[in-house]
């Protein structure tokens, strides 16, 4: 476990309090939890901007093996 000093501004501390108050739950155990969920939206994303530039390059790649078969197709 690492001990993280942070800066929260104001108005997110407030509201982050006034939902404990409510949750019962450690704010440690709160900021813990926000931030886990963060990570997996973050590794989401980056997962689906990859996904995307690879799928780009399948398509440039498919769309050349297309005009290839078409080549090949008027040659006969």
């Amino acid at each position: 476990m690492k001990t993280v000093s942070l800066k929260i501004d104001d108005s997110i501390f407030g509201e982050t309090e006034k939902i404990l108050s409510k949750i019962s739950i450690p704010r440690n155990r709160y900021i813990n939890e926000a931030i886990e969920y963060y990570n997996k939206v973050q590794k989401r994303q980056i997962l689906e901007k990859r996904l995307k530039a690879e799928s780009e390059l399948v398509k440039i790649e498919s769309m050349k093996v297309v005009k290839d078969f078409e080549k090949m197709d008027y040659a006969d």
